[in-house]
């Protein structure tokens, strides 16, 4: 419980006095701006404000403005502005609050993370000089009492930053776009000025283009220099600022979209809803009467002004608070051709268009980087001086690197053009509500269009299933080429948002674009339909194909310690230069003459070259890559490859083999097991309940006379020996429907009680809900329900008197041997049922456990010796799997992953139920050493226990993705514990997948992942280097795409990055030396107003730099295996003519 003991907000004062002071966080804004941002942060206080008598710092909210005032320590501020001696009341929408909130220690705070009055304790007093020792001495314990634990004085930074960066914006002026997305943004409106247009113009012609090229390179000064800050609804121009650690900025025009080739109708009555959802957004952002649309295009996507809401939102898609049943009624019958017309002219054509990228274009942006703009000046100055020889030879290699620049770049523009060229020219029939069926291109869909489907055609958008069934081929999205069975959305009664029916539940009636339908089946022999979701970028395939165009951005540490040295030889410059105008201004020299010697030091003391000598060993490493069958659309992550310490593996198809053989069954007998009925002699199944399972509950489909579908599904159903067929052609059951997949006993099998069955309705299966279900109905017989799933998960949906005893023991004998075990369930379903009507949670009830069926997943030959060579040389090597634990420790243990050696401790955590906390619990496998500990216990004593008992790298923690969603969200002060000893993390989610990557992020891993493409497209974009197995189209978002189905690419990825890393590292050094010793050499010669010839400083800048520059990184990295550590190399002086070697 929250302690009730109040601090003084004077007593407060003392903490954050050394952080005002010390850190200097906030600098000093001026302007009249202040009473805006008073008002701001006055409004996010708790605390009742008063204006004192001779405070003039920051009057009440009401209070008069001051012109320009002083900045004052932050302790004098919060005392000025803090009266109340009563605990603050900490809104629950906010997080850290600055200005009389008083903190509490997280150990103080409610345990369901939601606390209204929060207090500070004397002994929790501490006087701090930075943000980190606040965290330190807090043991990063210090958090909101509301769910969202933020770091303290977060958002008042925030103000003071963007305040400090002329953002002086009041409500209305500033917002976030993608609010709680990876591509977050904030906006800040802006209205052009004329008269600062005019001084920029005059600015530009007077700087003879300097300005402009300022104003490229740095887009949010364009836009102080030549707008005023205003509110977004009135504003011309914006400014986005991503909310990453990089803080990107961009700038965007604000654009009309003109309404008036609407028909008449719509003209003569403006006041009448112009589509049939009146609170569609659409609707709210029609400005009337002049019928005009505010529209900004932010990375392919089109975000419109709502007036209602006062905020640019995305547009082209559904919204997302549309329940189920309001879809089926508003979209079952399609849209009217007025509807269609305006729905074009405000979300645009549903197209994925990446043009080709003209070589001039390619071209001027790669001149004007900043470094070749540096060589341009410099090749200037030596012309002027008659040093021509280098000059023509810097342009030689410039001319060279471009060339090859913008080739790659072309190239890559022209691939990317070509995988989604087909996507813009597919013809589709829609149904529209006064046209019937019509046939049109793709480029004409709008969302909310009705669709109709037919079998082998191409999804040109995402759609919502509404009748029908579809078998779909998913690879684009998830690497394999599995067949997916997708089930219309049902009505739902009620305002529930569609989506929320469950997590990821509504993917499985959601049909990807991009995604290839490969059988469409309609009830009754009627049209299978589909309503548009979302177009264009916002689309499946539009979403992976932003995130090649613009990629996550990678902070690189040797970039940025390279230019804080190019700042401090630019410094070193400027000291030269002074020291030159002194000596030749004093020895007589014309002045042209002194400013030519001047401005050479520049060039001296910051090598032109340096950054293309930096840049060879990724281009070399990239070379030999491609070689050897590894692919890489980010050459920059080469460098990251080298230095990588943590690396994620897949486990299916990755560590082990893709196919599945059946071992064998163990049926249920009441309390128990019965012997396990072995495959591998050759015997068959004897009929019942465990047989009929394995015959159809699965997705596999017949297509061309060909059963298709998941491999496990195909193994299991080729050991029943029975056949598939669909009724309606050479086979007829009574009852199914048209078209319904029928499975019957081949013709030996003379023993079966029943001719066939058929699949009435299918629960596909779902990785996050581990499990599918079947409705089917026996010849002449019942309907029963099957279920297939993770053993745990199956158990818990069926009858505790059902389930062995000994299941939990059983279970473990075969996963700690590495079978995949899956779990099997039926019941009789009654048949007065309405099929169609019955919801999941309705049919997976109260079903007889019917036993375990067993498969072997082999080891890939490759998977040891790789694991082994990354373990030697100190890279942390962590597994990631949907399978079960104790499966995924066994792999673990056989691939060398955990040692025999080493032990493994199981940790599982538990959410709050009731009156019990979470809590976490974790045991030694070897030893059953069993630990446990509740929400409200000392998290000090779990740390000690696990010190005592086990040394750093002697064990490995394994969990599944449950606890981990439990730990992450209840007991986030021991993740990071965890974390650093955790190899074996099971049942995850392909969110967890990556959220648990961003989480070694932040404990400063270098993370890469390695996976299939099979749900681990997340991770694999998450990673600092994702490496795909898989040459599907879902893969093409990974930096690295291997053509070699296993992980044997890892290493050499990890070699060459090395090479390409030690060889930057190399020229780096070298480079700098070689223009300090020629910088200090110039200057003894200038005080003597002597110089080096031309040809003497031909010969070091050629002969002795460049040259070997551009040749340090030809040889290839060893062949032998990883040794060290990359942290090792720094401390190691490589020869730079070996290039690759360390």
């Amino acid at each position: 419980m929250c302690s009730s003991v109040s601090f003084p907000p004077t007593q407060l004062l003392s903490i954050c006095e050394g952080i005002w002071e010390s850190l200097c966080l906030f600098p000093t804004p001026r302007g009249p701006a202040n009473s805006a941002l008073s008002r701001r942060i006055c409004s996010q206080m708790s605390w009742a404000g008063r204006h004192r008598a001779g405070n003039e710092f920051f009057p009440s909210k009401l209070g008069t403005e001051r012109p320009a005032w002083k900045q004052p320590p932050l302790g004098q501020w919060l005392r000025e502005n803090t009266v109340s001696q009563e605990p603050a009341e900490i809104p629950p929408s906010r997080g850290w609050l600055v200005g009389g909130v008083q903190f509490a220690k997280y150990g103080h705070m409610l345990r369901e993370g939601v606390c209204s009055r929060a207090s500070f304790n004397l002994e929790d007093c501490y006087r701090v000089n930075s943000f980190s020792q606040l965290e330190r001495e807090s043991g990063g314990g210090w958090a909101c009492s509301h769910s969202t634990w933020t770091h303290p004085f977060r958002k008042v930074r925030e103000e003071w930053n963007r305040f400090s960066m002329g953002d002086h914006f009041e409500k209305g002026q500033h917002a976030l776009l993608n609010e709680g997305e990876e591509n977050e943004m904030e906006i800040f409106g802006y209205r052009t000025q004329s008269c600062r247009k005019t001084l920029c113009l005059a600015g530009s012609i007077f700087s003879f283009g300097i300005l402009p090229l300022v104003f490229y390179w740095k887009p949010a000064w364009h836009v102080w220099a030549n707008c005023i800050p205003c509110s977004l609804q009135e504003a011309d121009v914006v400014l986005l600022r991503t909310t990453d650690e990089f803080q990107t900025y961009s700038r965007k025009k604000v654009m009309w979209i003109c309404l008036s080739a609407l028909n008449s109708a719509f003209r003569l009555n403006p006041d009448n809803p112009f589509i049939t959802d009146e609170e569609s957004i659409i609707n709210r952002a029609i400005r009337k009467p002049d019928l005009k649309v505010r529209c900004i295009k932010v990375q392919k996507i089109r975000y419109v002004w709502d007036n209602l809401e006062g905020q640019f939102q995305k547009i082209g898609c559904l919204e997302d608070w549309l329940s189920s049943a309001k879809i089926h009624l508003k979209f079952g019958s399609g849209l009217t051709t007025e509807e269609q017309e305006i729905r074009r002219l405000i979300c645009g054509p549903n197209t994925i268009d990446v043009e080709i990228t003209p070589i001039w274009k390619l071209l001027i942006k790669e001149v004007l980087n900043p470094f070749y703009v540096f060589q341009l000046f410099s090749v200037c100055l030596w012309f002027s001086e008659d040093y021509k020889e280098y000059a023509f030879a810097i342009i030689i290699m410039s001319i060279i690197s471009i060339t090859l620049t913008v080739y790659d770049l072309r190239e890559q523009s022209v691939k990317l053009h070509r995988l989604v060229e087909a996507h813009n020219n597919i013809t589709v029939s829609i149904y529209g509500k006064n046209a019937g069926v019509q046939e049109l291109e793709s480029r004409f869909l709008v969302p909310g269009d009705l669709l109709i489907l037919g079998n082998k055609v191409q999804m040109p958008c995402d759609a919502i299933l509404l009748d029908g069934s579809c078998v779909v081929n998913e690879g684009m999205l998830t690497g394999e080429s599995i067949p997916v069975t997708k089930t219309p959305l049902p009505k739902m009664e009620g305002s529930v948002p569609w989506r929320t029916q469950g997590e990821g539940e509504y993917k499985r009636h959601v049909l990807f674009c991009g995604t290839e339908v490969i059988q469409a089946k309609g009830a009754c022999s009627s049209a299978v339909k589909a309503v548009v979701l979302q177009t264009g970028f916002n689309t499946a395939k539009g979403d992976l194909v932003r995130s090649i165009l613009y990629p996550r951005p990678v902070s690189f540490k040797l970039y940025r310690d390279a230019i804080r040295f190019l700042l401090c030889l630019v410094g070193t410059a400027t000291i030269g230069m002074i020291y030159t105008l002194c000596v030749y201004v004093l020895s007589g020299e014309t002045p042209g003459e002194v400013v030519k010697k001047a401005l050479d030091v520049i060039t001296i003391a910051v090598p032109p070259a340096l950054p293309a000598a930096l840049t060879t060993g990724i281009m070399y490493a990239q070379r030999r890559l491609k070689k050897r069958g590894i692919f890489c659309i980010s050459p920059q992550r080469i460098n990251v490859c080298g230095q990588l310490n943590l690396v994620c593996f897949d486990k299916t198809g990755t560590l082990t083999r893709d196919g599945l053989d059946v071992w064998g069954v163990m049926p249920c007998d009441g309390n128990g097991f019965r012997e396990v009925h072995s495959f591998t002699s050759g015997r068959t199944l004897p009929w019942g309940p465990l047989c009929a399972a394995m015959t159809c509950c699965h997705s596999l489909i017949l297509l061309d006379g060909t059963i298709q579908g998941d491999p496990l599904d195909l193994k299991m159903f080729e050991a029943t020996t029975w056949e598939m067929v669909v009724s309606g052609d050479d086979f007829h059951l009574k009852g199914a429907p048209g078209c319904a997949m029928v499975v019957k006993p081949c013709g030996t099998s003379s023993q079966v009680p029943v001719e066939g069955i058929a699949v009435l309705h299918q629960f596909p299966f779902s990785s996050v809900l581990q499990r599918m279900t079947v409705i089917v109905q026996e010849m002449g017989g019942d309907q029963l329900v099957f279920m297939k799933g993770a053993p745990e998960r199956v158990a818990s949906f069926c009858q505790p008197e059902t389930v062995p005893t000994s299941f939990v023991s059983e279970l473990q004998i075969y996963t700690t041997q590495g079978f995949r075990v899956i779990g099997l369930a039926y019941k009789k379903l009654e048949m007065d049922h309405h099929i169609s009507a019955l919801m999941r949670e309705q049919v997976e009830s109260d079903l007889i456990f019917l036993g375990l069926l067993i498969l072997e997943n082999r080891l890939k030959e490759e998977t040891k010796p790789v694991l082994e060579e990354l373990i030697s040389a100190r890279i942390r090597t962590v597994m990631i799997t949907g399978d079960n634990l104790q499966t995924a420790i066994t792999v673990a243990r056989k691939s060398g992953m955990v040692s025999e050696s080493q032990k493994v401790i199981l940790i599982e955590a538990n959410e709050t139920t009731g009156s019990s906390s979470a809590s976490i619990s974790w045991k030694l496998l070897e030893e059953k050493k069993h630990i446990a500990y509740r929400n409200q216990d000392n998290y000090i004593n779990i740390r000690e226990e696990i010190s005592d008992n086990s040394k750093e790298g002697s064990y490995h923690f394994a969990l599944n993705g449950k606890s981990f969603q439990v730990i992450s969200q209840h007991f986030s002060s021991l993740l990071p514990k965890i974390l650093m000893n955790g190899t074996i993390f099971a049942r995850m989610s392909p969110g967890q997948k990556s959220s648990l990557v961003e989480e070694f992020q932040k404990l400063d891993y270098f993370v890469g992942m390695c996976g299939d493409g099979a749900n681990d497209c997340g991770a694999l974009k998450m990673a600092h280097v994702g490496v795909s197995l898989s040459e599907q189209e879902a893969s093409v978002a990974s930096p690295f795409t291997s053509k070699t189905p296993n992980i044997e690419c890892v290493p050499h990825l990890i070699k060459e990055g090395r090479a390409a890393l030690v060889t930057s590292f190399c020229m780096f050094k070298y480079m700098a030396l070689y223009s300090m010793i020629q910088y200090v050499g110039v200057l003894l010669l200038y005080w003597e107003t002597n110089n080096l010839s031309n040809y003497q400083f031909l010969f070091q800048d050629l002969a002795i730099t460049t040259i070997i520059g551009v040749t340090t990184a030809l040889h290839s990295c060893p062949v032998e295996g990883l040794h060290r550590h990359y942290a090792e190399l720094q401390f190691r002086c490589v020869p730079c003519h070996g290039g690759g070697h360390y």
